[in-house]
């Protein structure tokens, strides 16, 4: 089975990485140079030097030149892991078998962007990592593969990227086989309970203490690396915020946004409902008691 690959993320590294370990046959890759828009970029080009793989940096793989070179290649199945954007119906026909794709979520339900993140920022307690063959629309092709998960409270954004990562890679195994035996199933999705999430504006970043702790603890954790993190705003200056913990407050006479400890060692902010103690972030100079943010 002659596979071509297109990813440009971390994500995508590491299942390049193990079509390699499973003795693929991965004829050529499309990959990025750099980006400015994925935080988790990974240049593929070092593995793929590696192990002998034709590549290409392309920026928009929908070209006619990129369209020809992949179908140079001839491949049987087309793998499109990390790319965030859509691939059109041209390059969705080119090889016999599809594209399949992946997203970190339970289709039908939360297709569109950041997966992880939103699932972190609303607080999910459950989703799945799926394999999918593509279509023309936004994840909403046959299911390959599916396989539930559990968000734990205490997990962050690195810490369920990882999860799901293992679980892909699992997954993965399992999969080529099927693939290269002709022995896999298609499951229709149910396109009736299907919703799609927004693209995160950089607003979304921002904690806004009229929230209640758990909002925020559930924001910040969501934009926890290897994402861009959330931020406050102190002395018109954005300062990200890694970490937080929810602190009990009885003290209902005081607005939220105020500080009411700050040292080198911690910062407690008041909320709608309690507070919240800041414990990682890039404040240099540190506000003040009496202070808002």
């Amino acid at each position: 089975m002659r596979v071509f690959f297109i990813g440009t993320v971390e994500f995508s590294k590491n299942l390049l990485q193990k079509l390699i370990e499973l003795n693929v046959q991965v004829v050529g890759v499309c990959t990025r140079e750099k980006s400015y828009f994925h935080s988790d970029f990974s240049d593929l080009s070092t593995l793929c030097e590696e192990n002998k793989i034709p590549y290409k940096f392309v920026k928009d793989i929908n070209s006619s030149l990129n369209i020809e070179w992949i179908k140079s290649l001839v491949p049987d199945i087309i793998f499109c892991f990390g790319w965030s954007s859509l691939i059109k119906e041209e390059l969705l026909g080119l090889a016999p078998m599809g594209v399949v794709g992946f997203h970190p979520a339970k289709l039908p339900q939360n297709r569109g962007r950041h997966p992880l993140i939103w699932a972190l920022a609303l607080g999910l307690k459950k989703s799945a990592s799926t394999f999918f063959f593509m279509d023309e629309k936004a994840d909403s092709g046959d299911i390959l593969s599916q396989k539930d998960f559990n968000i734990l409270d205490t997990d962050d954004a690195r810490i369920l990227y990882n999860k799901v990562l293992d679980i892909a890679l699992i997954q993965l195994e399992k999969i080529i086989p099927q693939l290269e035996n002709k022995t896999f199933k298609k499951i229709k999705q149910n396109h009736k309970i299907a919703n799609t999430w927004r693209k995160r504006e950089n607003i979304d970043s921002e904690i806004d203490f009229r929230m209640n702790s758990k909002a925020i603890y559930n924001l910040v954790r969501a934009l926890a690396k290897p994402y861009v993190g959330a931020h406050v705003k102190h002395n018109g200056k954005k300062i990200a915020v890694w970490k937080v913990k929810i602190v009990e407050n009885s003290q209902n006479n005081i607005e939220y946004g105020k500080i009411i400890y700050s040292n080198q060692d911690k910062i407690i902010v008041k909320t709608i409902d309690g507070s919240i103690e800041i414990l990682e972030h890039e404040f240099v100079k540190f506000p003040k008691v009496g202070e808002y943010l």
